[in-house]
């Protein structure tokens, strides 16, 4: 599967993106991010394979842990992929406001 791909099967699910808000504010284990849901760790566990598949988080290895860390590299590549759609509305928008405001004189 293309890379882009995986970012988007990563960000499709609601826990995923959850976990990924968690580790915008620190890095942490997988016991630390399972703390945070109602799931055991081997399904977190699976979360978190499917992010760092999907580039969007990093795994280092820190004594016996594994520690998770957002990728703002695979992040941005995500963003930027978006932001093309963030242009489009924003000129269809634009062009709608100025026919209501011409329609409004």
């Amino acid at each position: 599967m293309e890379q882009e791909q995986l970012g988007f099967r990563a960000l499709a699910d609601v826990t995923r993106r959850d976990i990924l808000r968690l580790l915008a504010e620190k890095d942490m284990t997988i016991a630390e991010v399972a703390e945070n849901f109602d799931m055991t760790r081997a399904a977190v566990k699976k979360h978190l394979t499917i992010l760092q598949e999907g580039d969007l988080i990093s795994v280092h290895v820190s004594g016996r842990s594994r520690v998770n860390a957002l990728n703002p590299i695979g992040l941005k590549q995500m963003f930027d992929w978006f932001s093309y759609f963030d242009a489009f509305w924003e000129d269809r928008l634009s062009t709608l406001k100025s026919e209501i405001e011409k329609d409004l004189q």
